[in-house]
């Protein structure tokens, strides 16, 4: 049977859920004021994928397409496109592009913005980091009729290349600047968003102004955001002071209580699915952890279904599953899952077999080094989980947090055996869910770094099969065998709790933390 989510909007008699912006007129002004745990380790959209940099950055740029609405209700509309149409074999994709867009120092966006953009993401330079290369490696050709059409030709038909056009870590840079520096976007902030950058102080804050020729009149409503940084743990005592109003991110349980309980029908409260789980990844390239036995002895000496009833009390990850988030449609089911090493309901069985693969592996002794990120939900507590897990088979392990920056230096660099990090992304789409798991040779953020062809060409398989059926038996074997051999291992996924100021309206909760954060509807009703 397969799995499915509950979805609470309403919590309490003091939570009231705001009601919805379509039922009050939109007011003018203000500032929004909101909170971030982590900086971003660089302000080039394509070439990360944290939140850290979504939530200060993107509300100063633009996509050719956007995802909109709440969660149950999300649907994809033209942010730059403002039509477009796919040929009957699925392989040309022709977008008619907005007039009268500026940029935010006053030229003209045009078809070859996009062009620019798109090819830079498809095939990056020396020197840019693309993440998503790989959800996008059936863009064959990109021409530019005129000004204001652009047609993509991909190599395949795509399941959901019209979702990655929609994807908000596509920011739209400026092909004049790619010209001259590829690299300008992790110097300088210039888009055709919503709003226009002002200043970044490291430690403090990021501010952004309303940009008065923005062409979606009368929006933005907000006369700009000011974002502070802060310590997780800061969160509370930051809404509750009225240093800010909200933190886009989520908030734990526990955390959701105290702000209901302190600040009453002063605050919203939303609740949903959220498509972004804890991944602890191995080294393949260091040994012992090019040995498959390692990743399925660590990976079965963790109790994920009791975990889940402790973990979801106290942080922001609750739901056991695979690839895809309780509840996804993509999901395998309860009863395959368990069948998996790692998912097994009996724990004790479990670990012994876990205590045998190491021994049969020549490592009964194992010692680890955990790079994780000092974000205290849910990566501390995640990491502190695993090593407790890991201790229970007689693993010994050193638990390294670093800064937002730092992990991704390590990770990307290699040094460390196990890293703590996600399968996050937009959508429950496999295209996206599975590009971390892939062969480091295909994805530029495999941080496991292994090489495996069948994982890949199954990847390449279901992208390319448009029947739904016959994709998603594809994407179920692909899930069971990544599983299987585990390169990377899901510990336990996110639940998402957004805590809000009452009064800010236009804002919508996602299964994403990254979508319905370019704050062109969000307005203050003060």
């Amino acid at each position: 049977m397969r799995r499915t989510t509950s979805i609470a909007l309403a919590l309490t008699a003091a939570a009231l859920v705001a009601a919805p912006a379509t039922a009050q007129t939109p007011k003018k002004g203000g500032i929004l004021k909101f909170a971030s745990v982590a900086e971003p380790p660089t302000t080039d959209c394509h070439g990360t994928t944290t939140f850290a940099m979504i939530h200060p950055v993107v509300p100063q740029y633009s996509t050719l397409l956007k995802l909109v609405g709440p969660h149950d209700k999300t649907r994809t509309e033209g942010d730059l496109a403002e039509s477009w149409e796919i040929s009957p074999d699925g392989l040309t994709y022709t977008f008619k592009l907005r007039r009268g867009v500026k940029w935010h120092d006053g030229s003209p966006f045009s078809s070859a913005d996009i062009k620019a953009t798109y090819e830079r993401i498809v095939n990056p330079p020396e020197g840019v980091v693309s993440s998503r290369k790989a959800v996008h490696q059936d863009i064959q050709q990109i021409t530019t009729p005129d000004d204001y059409t652009v047609v993509f030709k991909l190599k395949q038909p795509n399941a959901s290349m019209i979702l990655h056009f929609a994807s908000p870590f596509n920011c739209v840079y400026n092909a004049a600047k790619l010209a001259k520096d590829p690299t300008y976007p992790s110097k300088e902030v210039m888009g055709t968003g919503a709003f226009k950058f002002v200043e970044y102080v490291k430690g403090s804050h990021w501010v952004a102004t309303r940009f008065e020729d923005y062409w979606d009149k009368p929006r933005p409503y907000l006369d700009g955001y000011r974002l502070f940084f802060v310590r997780g743990t800061a969160v509370v005592a930051g809404m509750q002071g009225g240093q800010f109003d909200a933190e886009f991110r989520g908030r734990t349980p526990q955390e959701r209580d105290q702000l209901v309980a302190a600040m009453k029908d002063k605050v919203t409260v939303l609740e949903g699915p959220w498509t972004t789980n804890i991944l602890l990844s191995f080294n393949t390239e260091k040994k012992p952890f090019d040995d498959v036995r390692v990743h399925q002895a660590l990976t079965m000496a963790i109790d994920r279904w009791g975990g889940s009833e402790s973990l979801g009390k106290v942080s922001l990850i609750k739901g056991v599953s695979g690839v895809f988030r309780p509840g996804s449609p993509y999901s395998i089911s309860d009863e395959e899952l368990k069948k998996i090493p790692g998912f097994w309901p009996d724990i004790n069985k479990s670990r012994e077999e876990a205590k045998r693969l190491l021994k049969e592996a020549g490592v009964s002794n194992l010692k680890v080094k955990l790079l994780n990120r000092t974000i205290a939900q849910p990566f501390t507590p995640a990491g502190i989980f695993a090593i407790d897990q890991w201790r229970r088979i007689g693993v010994e392990t050193e638990h390294v947090q670093v800064e937002t920056k730092l992990w991704y230096d390590g990770m990307e660099s290699g040094n460390f055996d196990v890293c703590v990090q996600n399968i996050s992304d937009f959508t429950d789409d496999p295209n996206a869910q599975f590009n971390t798991l892939l062969s480091k040779k295909v994805s530029a953020i495999a941080y496991s770094r292994h090489t495996d062809s069948k994982i890949d060409d199954m990847y390449t398989l279901q992208s390319g099969t448009v029947d739904p059926t016959a994709r998603l038996k594809i994407v179920n074997d692909l899930e069971k065998y990544v599983l299987t051999q585990a390169y990377n291992i899901p510990l336990l996924w996110y639940q998402r709790i957004v805590v809000n100021n009452a009064k800010i309206k236009g804002w919508d909760l996602t299964p994403s933390h990254f979508t319905g954060q370019q704050l062109t509807h969000v307005w203050l009703d003060e």
